[in-house]
């Protein structure tokens, strides 16, 4: 960036207020008000200090957003500076800079915890983009730490994250339905955080202190999941050893929540009709009835009125489930939380690989905003932790992002017209292809992949072995 083009920037962002503050640690004159002209010039509100006890005693009075620092500082020198300051402020980004701009160096620094390295003299424009790039980070970082904070004072939220107008009437419709006793029905696509929901509706209601019971209605076969719900007696059925309590009576006084609720028969429908109006039930192969305190959030991705009309679910049924509903957003209709839910699975894949929390680049975010997200934040959550486990380094670049998601992938490329493939043949294989493909961001988890079609599991199997699709071992990606 030429002289002409700094001077001709404003000081101030277009509303007025600052673009950052920035604390510049160099011993040398000349450097820090170098550095400080460029970043006023670009809307930072900027300090300096000439020795790293300065800085800390400055760090000690008032926050920063970014701290440049160099490394070869008399006395103290700029890694053991880095530490004071990290011991200080674990998130706050620092930017080395150094004449000795060697490998081992850029290793020590960042090995540190060091948001980037840069070595005199600089580029202009790599380092302010460096500068704006850490700056938002820190500021993402800040905003959902005071969200979280604010949003645990109000209500009991621990692991949702949003800030987007859909989501804060999520939290406010929770607020208001959690200490009720009424059923709560949960509405949304595959992966928009249901369970989640559910959990901090029960964390949120009188019965906090006691069971909250998931169960996924749609991953059992019926007379097994009758079993687990309602509990059998010894001999009921060949397998019954000895008798066993259901997860209604394990849910006593609690909360059971039924997930994937749709996909359950009209024979447990009924069964779970009763609990509801008469709060008893019978084990399998029992004569005794059960009375329990139990209160049913369920939850499903499915249109229950459709399946109503089609006679696939049961209408009592579904008023009495459909007391409160609540529909979650996906994804796509809440973007300006992406960045925000980038940072928190970065931080919690970081910390479960034991490596210090790498930032995303712009254009590595910038895709992640474009995204359609049709697996919502379980997809981005899962795009999130791959590329934490792949990289090697402090930051996330758009190669360790799926080709999937970057629009590069080729996999859905259609036959050649010209080529002697019937009209059937080519069907067969482009559904072949879509299926592999949503498989494999499933983690070939078929239960997913069929609530991301929207098709029952069997469907789905039925296609996998009439197309011959081999199921891949699950397995961390």
């Amino acid at each position: 960036m030429s002289e002409a083009a700094v001077i001709t920037r404003g000081v101030m962002n277009a509303n007025g207020s600052a673009a950052g503050s920035v604390l510049i640690i160099d011993d040398e004159a000349e450097i820090r008000e170098s550095l400080q002209t460029l970043l006023e010039m670009e809307g930072f509100e900027v300090e300096t200090a000439e020795s790293g006890e300065a800085g800390l005693v400055q760090m000690a009075e008032r926050t920063y957003d970014l701290v440049l620092l160099d490394l070869a500082l008399p006395g103290r020198d700029g890694m053991e500076i880095l530490s004071e300051i990290h011991a200080h402020d674990s998130r706050l980004p620092v930017i080395m800079i150094t004449a000795y701009g060697t490998v081992e160096n850029a290793v020590r620094a960042m090995q540190s915890g060091a948001a980037n390295f840069v070595q005199k003299p600089w580029d202009n424009e790599k380092l302010m983009a460096d500068v704006r790039s850490a700056v938002a980070r820190r500021k993402a970082e800040e905003e959902n730490v005071q969200l979280k904070r604010a949003l645990k004072q109000r209500y009991n939220f621990e692991n949702i994250v949003g800030k987007s107008e859909p989501m804060l009437k999520i939290f406010d419709l929770v607020g208001q339905v959690a200490n009720s006793r009424s059923t709560v029905l949960l509405q949304g696509e595959s992966g928009t955080g249901k369970e989640v929901i559910a959990k901090s509706i029960h964390l949120n209601s009188a019965r906090h202190d006691k069971p909250f019971v998931p169960v996924n209605t749609g991953s059992m076969p019926h007379d097994l999941l009758e079993s687990t719900l309602f509990g059998h007696v010894k001999g009921a059925f060949t397998s019954a050893i000895a008798s066993k309590k259901g997860l209604f009576e394990v849910a006593d006084k609690g909360t059971l929540f039924l997930d994937e609720i749709a996909t359950m028969g009209l024979e447990t429908q009924a069964k779970i009709l009763r609990v509801l109006q008469d709060r008893r039930f019978m084990h399998l192969g029992g004569i005794q009835e059960i009375q329990v305190d139990v209160r049913i959030i369920a939850a499903t991705n499915i249109d229950l009125r459709q399946m109503v009309r089609e006679g696939k679910f049961r209408e009592d049924l579904f008023y009495r489930l459909n007391v409160i509903t609540v529909e979650l957003p996906p994804l796509r209709q809440r973007k300006e939380d992406i960045p925000l839910l980038v940072e928190f699975f970065l931080k919690k894949y970081a910390e479960e690989n034991g490596r210090p929390t790498p930032r995303v680049l712009p254009e590595a975010l910038r895709p992640l905003m474009a995204y359609s997200w049709p697996g919502n934040v379980r997809e981005l959550e899962n795009v999130i932790e791959r590329a934490v486990v792949l990289s090697s380094g402090p930051e996330i670049t758009m190669d360790l992002l799926p080709e999937s998601l970057m629009g590069r992938s080729s996999s859905f490329t259609l036959h050649d017209p010209a080529s002697d493939a019937s009209l059937f043949e080519i069907v067969e294989d482009v559904e072949k292809r879509i299926i592999t493909d949503m498989l494999e961001r499933c983690n070939w988890n078929q239960t997913e992949a069929a609530e991301r079609f929207r098709v029952p599991l069997s469907t789905l199997n039925q296609k996998i072995r009439r197309l011959n699709i081999e199921i891949k071992k699950k397995g961390r990606m």
